[in-house]
């Protein structure tokens, strides 16, 4: 997804596509296994969640529908989050470290990626905390549509009733 400006890249594109996003993810999880905050919510992950995380936030950015093929979209990734009970200690590491990691492999470091890139982060570990929270929004029948992030754009989430 582009902003429509014919010749402009989506973020996916500008971040460097899925290489990129998988060499983000691989040096963040390896932070995050060492952190003392982060390191026993994802002591049990499996050695591909990385990879997975990398291809949800390509399709976040505009790149390949493959979280939505291979695993379920949006309903999926947000029961992963069901009963976690995220604290909001954690959510605030988890983006520091991933913001860190994210100029530890040169990611773009304009502004204008850079807000995106932070606006989508912001919004995706409140929606974590929420889903882990104890009265979380319904899961089931909520679509698998993958929020898309992109240029001057953010989709707008509305909780079920």
């Amino acid at each position: 997804m582009s902003d429509g400006t014919p010749g402009t890249p989506s973020i996916f594109e500008w971040m460097g596509g899925q290489a990129a996003l998988d060499r983000l993810t691989e040096v963040f999880y390896g932070h995050v296994h060492k952190d003392p905050v982060l390191a026993p919510v994802f002591a049990g992950a499996p050695a591909e969640h990385p990879h997975h995380v990398a291809v949800w936030l390509a399709e976040v950015f505009g790149g390949p529908a493959d979280y939505t093929a291979s695993h379920g979209g949006h309903d999926h990734m947000a029961a992963r989050h069901l009963g976690r009970g995220i604290t909001e200690e954690q959510r605030r590491r988890w983006i520091a470290l991933l913001m860190d990691s994210a100029d530890e492999v040169g990611l773009a470091e304009d502004p204008e990626f850079r807000a995106v890139f932070a606006y989508y982060i912001e919004w995706g570990t409140r929606m974590a905390l929420l889903y882990s929270g104890p009265n979380p929004p319904p899961v089931e029948g909520t679509g698998s549509h993958v929020p898309q992030w992109g240029w001057n754009q953010t989709p707008p989430w509305q909780p079920k009733p």
